[in-house]
């Protein structure tokens, strides 16, 4: 998942270049509808979130999930430590 992230995050890393390629120079006004260009920069970004908060929201959901089943094995297995440290490994996830 953090590789995914990483993909995602492309377009907020290099939100500078885009800026600078979206808004057109003096040259270009004619050529370019600034308005347009930036409706649609913020759109994919604002699209960019959505798909990463949804992405993050389902691990830390699925995480917890782990969580919940791996605490309900502990409580049946007090001296497990194998159990123990994968436990404290997806809490530390979440």
């Amino acid at each position: 998942i953090q590789e995914l992230l990483r993909v995602m995050r492309t377009i907020d890393d290099r939100i500078v270049h885009e800026l600078n390629t979206t808004i057109p120079t003096a040259s270009f006004v004619g050529k370019v509808d600034p308005g347009q260009t930036c409706k649609e920069l913020y759109e994919s970004l604002m699209d960019a979130h959505t798909k990463r908060e949804r992405i993050i929201k389902n691990c830390i959901s699925e995480t917890s999930a782990v969580v919940k089943t791996l605490k309900e094995e502990r409580e049946k297995a007090h001296e497990d430590a194998a159990l123990l440290k994968q436990l404290r490994k997806e809490q530390t996830k979440v």
